[in-house]
């Protein structure tokens, strides 16, 4: 937030901040502060010492969400002791501080992740990259971003630049901007993606002066990251819709969360309601090896059996791929279940979405 204040502040002291930037200023970041709004007891202490090691951030809007102590909002933004006394996983599993330059990572051939912000409108407490959000010393200044423009410059293979943080649209219009304008002037930057969760967790961010300004620089993506039905809201409706209707296509990245969707009716309520707000299901991703995020972690069949609970019993457009993106920088990789059985002479033999025999004549070659 620091960052996000500081770019303010060096506008006109005297321009109303607006909508999003005045609730964003009242986040819960403290033990006291949370305790003073929630209606369910909590171990101030406990969490005091949670957030040391991993920040706490909570926007009012979102703080709304929650119904009752231990629902799905709550799971994913109020610290858990399990964060500090669990075993296994990395800060870092997926090796994204190994970039070319600080603050960017070149994992495929013709992609890179460009980091502009170190912070969100909610410090999820699953994240991927909770060693680093909200900590003052991995704040991402201007020079260090001109310093990943000028890699993406220089590497003509490069394509496609997906701008991610932090949550970059913490960050005002004009810095926004000032990044979207300095990428399309690169003649090989063919496609330019925006990850932000703001739809989701901070909807009156999206608003009509940031969808024009979107606008000058097309094609631009946006992916966003709604987790379960509640999420779904008239505010975030109006906030995709908006983003639709300027021309920005906008995809969903869910995680595949214990407690939270390891369920299959839930995800398929909230594959089919983003359809109805005409966003685009585009991944579930199985949990990252994050150190203190085990307890969010399910098994592979468990995000298996979702994807069969989906396919052939609603709208293809609402299926997602799984995912599971791999350790040391390994890439994603899709994860399907079985339909395949085998081959019998030119035949291949499959099970269908019901679990019904079906065969298939295999192309023989001339």
């Amino acid at each position: 937030m620091d960052a996000m204040q500081s770019e303010v502040k060096k506008k006109d002291q005297k321009v109303k901040l607006e909508v999003w930037q005045q609730l964003y200023g009242k986040s819960i970041v403290t033990a006291d502060q949370l305790a003073a709004v929630s209606k369910s007891k909590i171990d101030n202490q406990d969490i005091e010492e949670i957030r040391k090691k991993y920040s706490m951030l909570i926007n009012p809007y979102y703080l709304s969400l929650i119904k009752k102590k231990g629902d799905p909002i709550w799971k994913q933004c109020i610290p858990d002791e399990k964060e500090l006394t669990e075993e296994g996983g990395e800060p870092d599993p997926l090796c994204e501080e190994k970039g070319p330059v600080p603050g960017l990572t070149h994992r495929y051939p013709d992609r890179v992740l460009l980091f502009i912000a170190n912070n969100c409108f909610i410090y999820c407490r699953f994240c991927t990259r909770k060693r680093r959000v909200g900590k003052p010393q991995f704040r991402i200044p201007r020079d260090q971003i001109r310093r990943g423009i000028e890699y993406i410059r220089a590497h003509k293979e490069i394509r496609d630049v997906i701008i991610s943080g932090g949550d970059p649209l913490t960050m005002p219009d004009d810095f926004v901007e000032w990044v979207l304008k300095e990428l399309r002037e690169i003649p090989h930057i063919e496609i330019i993606r925006i990850d932000t969760k703001a739809p989701c967790v901070m909807p009156q961010r999206i608003t009509e002066n940031f969808c024009s300004m979107v606008k000058k620089y097309h094609p631009i993506f946006l992916n966003t990251h709604f987790n379960h039905p509640n999420e779904l809201t008239p505010e975030s409706r109006k906030a995709c819709e908006m983003l639709v209707d300027a021309g920005i296509p906008v995809g969903n990245q869910t995680v595949l969360l214990r407690g939270v969707n390891d369920n299959p009716e839930v995800m398929k309520k909230l594959m089919t309601g983003l359809l109805t707000m005409r966003v685009k299901p585009y991944y579930i991703y199985m949990a990252d090896l994050v150190q203190g995020t085990a307890h969010f972690r399910t098994r592979l069949e468990t995000g298996l059996d979702i994807i069969r609970s989906l396919r052939g019993y609603t709208s293809g457009l609402a299926v997602p791929q799984l995912v599971i993106d791999a350790p040391n920088g390994g890439g994603k990789i899709p994860i399907l279940p079985e339909y395949l059985i085998g081959q019998e002479g030119n035949k291949l033999i499959f099970k269908n979405y019901k679990g019904d025999i079906v065969e298939y004549p295999e192309l023989i070659d001339a």
